[in-house]
C-alpha cells in the first residue's frame, strides 16, 4: 500500500503518523522532536509538564506554563523544522491558560480530549494553530462540530478517533471495554469518517481523520487507512524507544509485561484507564492510597475523595519508581520486546519500509 502524506491545513507530514501525547513526562521534547524530525508529527503532553523543574512543588501552574514554552522550543530545535504539537486534556485545571501558553510558544497543533473541547476555538483566535479534538463516538463528534460551527463559524482542522484499545484515559464505559472485539468499533470509525466527509463536502474544507488506539505496527495502519482514515496516532510503540522521555525502568516495565498484565483501572479523572498491573494498582484495588498536597492538576478531582493522587502516581512512574507508580499503556504494550530508535519505527510506517522483512 502506498502511504500518502498527512495534510492538516498547511501542515504536511511526510509520514501519516502522529505520536500520541503521553503524560506525565513520557512524551516531552526528546520524543516529540525525534518523531517530527523523521517526518511525522511529534506531540508533547502538557500534563504536569514542569514536574522536573525547580519551583514545581511551590507553584505547579506557573512552572508548567514556563515548561510548555521550553519543551516546544526544544522539540522544534530537535525536529529541524518538523511539526510539533501539544496534547492538552480538557479536564486540566486552568485549561485555558495551557492553551494560550501553547499558542504563544509556537505549537503547530493542539490535540484535546479527556472531555469535549467546546471553547477551544475561542482560545486561539488570531493564530494559525491547528485544532484536533479527540472523539470516541459519532455523537461526540456531532456535538463538537455543531457547537463550533454555530458559536465560532469553524470546524476542526483534523479529527482523531480514539478507540477502546488505546492507553491512558478512555472515552468508553467499563461495560463497553469489557465487550472487547464484540464492540465492533470499526463500524463506529466508518460512521465518523462518513460524517467528516459530509462536512468537508458541504463546507469545502479538508478535514483529515486520524485513527488511534491499538496501532502498533504497519499492518494496523494499513487497516485504518483501508477504512478511509488519512493517518494514525501511535503512542505505546514509542514508549520503548531510546528517545522517549520516560525512565529506563518505565520502558523496561513495558518489555517485561505480559498480556494478562494489561488491565483497566479506575482513575481520579472519572474515566476508566488502561495500565500495567503492578504493586501500585494492587494497593489501589484495596482502598485509598494516602497522598500529599494537591497539585491542582484536574478540574474534576476532589482530593479528599480521590482513590490516589494521579500526579504523584504518574510522576513516580516516569521517574522510575515503578512499583509506586501508575504506568498507562495501550492494549498492545505486552508486544514490546526491545528498545528501538524512533527512526526505525518511522521507517516501518513509511513508503521506504522493507516489505520483505519481518515487521516488529
Amino acid at each position: 500500500m502506498e502511504i500518502k502524506p498527512l495534510k492538516i491545513g498547511d501542515l504536511v507530514a511526510k509520514i501519516p503518523v502522529i505520536q500520541g501525547g503521553m503524560g506525565i513526562g513520557i512524551s516531552l521534547s526528546s520524543l516529540a522532536g525525534a518523531v517530527a524530525a523523521q517526518g511525522g508529527i511529534g506531540i508533547i503532553s502538557t500534563a504536569q509538564i514542569g514536574f522536573r523543574k525547580e519551583g514545581f512543588q511551590k507553584n505547579p501552574l506557573e512552572t508548567n506554563l514556563e515548561a510548555i514554552k521550553e519543551e516546544i522550543e526544544r522539540a522544534k530545535e530537535i525536529s529541524n523544522g518538523g511539526i510539533v504539537g501539544v496534547n492538552i486534556m480538557v479536564a486540566t485545571r486552568k485549561y485555558e491558560e495551557y492553551v494560550r501558553a501553547a499558542v504563544k510558544a509556537g505549537a503547530d497543533l493542539i490535540i484535546s480530549g479527556a472531555g469535549l473541547p467546546m471553547t477551544l476555538p475561542s482560545l486561539v483566535e488570531g493564530s494559525s494553530i491547528k485544532l484536533a479534538p479527540i472523539v470516541s463516538s459519532l455523537k461526540s463528534l456531532d456535538v463538537i462540530c455543531k457547537y463550533w460551527q454555530k458559536k465560532y463559524n469553524r470546524l476542526p482542522d483534523a479529527v482523531i478517533i480514539e478507540g477502546p484499545k488505546a492507553g491512558g484515559h478512555l472515552g468508553f464505559s467499563l461495560e463497553q471495554l469489557e465487550m472487547g472485539n464484540s464492540l465492533n468499533y470499526e463500524e463506529e470509525i466508518k460512521k465518523i469518517i462518513a460524517r467528516v466527509k459530509d462536512l468537508t463536502d458541504k463546507e469545502q474544507k479538508e478535514i483529515p481523520v486520524i485513527v488511534a488506539g491499538g496501532i502498533y505496527q504497519r499492518t494496523d495502519m494499513e487497516k485504518a487507512l483501508s477504512l478511509g482514515a488519512n493517518g494514525v496516532q501511535i503512542a505505546t510503540r514509542f514508549v520503548t524507544t531510546y528517545e522517549c522521555d520516560a525512565s529506563d525502568a518505565y520502558k523496561q516495565t513495558y518489555i517485561n509485561a505480559k498480556k494478562e498484565d494489561i488491565v483497566i483501572v479506575k482513575s481520579p479523572v472519572g474515566m476508566p484507564g488502561r495500565a500495567i498491573r503492578n504493586d501500585f494498582i494492587k494497593q489501589a484495588e484495596k482502598g485509598q492510597i494516602p497522598h500529599g498536597r494537591c497539585y491542582q492538576c484536574l478540574s474534576i478531582c476532589k482530593p479528599a475523595d480521590t482513590p490516589y493522587c494521579i500526579t504523584e502516581a504518574l510522576i513516580n512512574a516516569a521517574e522510575g519508581n515503578v512499583d509506586k507508580g501508575l504506568l498507562f499503556c495501550g492494549e498492545n504494550a505486552y508486544r514490546a520486546t526491545k528498545i528501538e530508535h524512533v527512526a526505525d519505527i518511522m521507517k516501518e510506517f513509511s513508503n521506504t519500509s522493507d516489505r520483505n522483512g519481518e515487521l516488529s
